[in-house]
């Protein structure tokens, strides 16, 4: 495999949370303690997330999240607006800053872990993933004091109407402002696909399948969770940051 320093996980973590904002404490708790590099995975509840740089009104429906109990979050990285549910895998590949600025080629081990598993996605040119003309994951970076994180998501079985509704302000406030407009694409799931050919697990199979694949190049044979110091640090963050309005709702 032809891949980063970052690209390459020592080890995969769980964070054991479908919280959104514990789990986006947790990527940002992780990437400033540990010096190792390693990838994060994790599931959240129905959500939207935000790029660091984005106006939350300029993204979503807030009268469609709220009847719908969707929070609306903020992440560390820029990027565009998501939606986020539990046919949703979440991925984070965080090491040491490698010289790329663009993080060189990153998503090589979701690429080559997908096409084992019989799914032929091919890269864009926005470092995203797509499958017969259609975007199943998008990804973000962050980079700070010699340490990047390349997170992204993935369409696995994700309810593409609440998706539709959600992503779907009614006007854009800030278009030209400075605030960071998302850019649209279609969208699919990976499962349909699957189902035409025969196999299609459920989505937390699927997600355990696709995390032994990714483990495999370094030897990675099981995934931990968090120990009890960092399960604290990342509660301790989601408290002050990720579950306040303040952060959440900032622009």
């Amino acid at each position: 495999m032809n891949s980063t320093p970052s690209s390459r996980p020592r080890s995969i973590i769980l964070t054991g949370s479908t919280s959104p904002s514990f789990n986006l404490a947790a990527e940002e708790y992780l990437f400033s303690q540990r010096e190792d590099n390693f990838l994060l995975l994790y599931v959240n509840a129905p959500c939207v997330v935000i790029g660091s740089n984005q106006a939350a009104l300029n993204e979503v429906d807030p009268d469609f999240c709220a009847g719908h109990s969707i929070p609306i979050l903020r992440r560390l990285s820029g990027g565009g607006a998501v939606y986020h549910d539990t046919g949703n895998l979440n991925y984070s590949f965080i090491g040491g800053k490698t010289g790329d600025p663009l993080g060189g080629r990153f998503l090589d081990p979701v690429t080559e872990a997908l096409h084992a598993l019989g799914v032929p996605v091919a890269a864009g040119v926005r470092k995203d993933l797509w499958l017969e003309g259609c975007k199943v994951s998008g990804t973000a970076s962050h980079l700070s004091r010699g340490r990047e994180m390349h997170h992204g998501t993935l369409l696995y079985d994700v309810d593409l109407r609440m998706l539709s509704g959600a992503l779907n302000p009614g006007r854009r406030r800030d278009a030209t402002g400075r605030a960071t407009p998302s850019t649209p694409s279609p969208v699919r799931n990976i499962r349909p696909y699957l189902e035409a050919r025969g196999y299609a697990p459920e989505a937390g199979r699927f997600f355990r399948r696709l995390a032994r694949q990714l483990g495999l190049p370094e030897g990675v044979n099981s995934a931990v969770t968090f120990g009890d110091e960092e399960r604290a640090g990342t509660v301790a963050l989601q408290r002050e940051k990720y579950a306040r309005r303040s952060w959440n709702y900032r622009m």
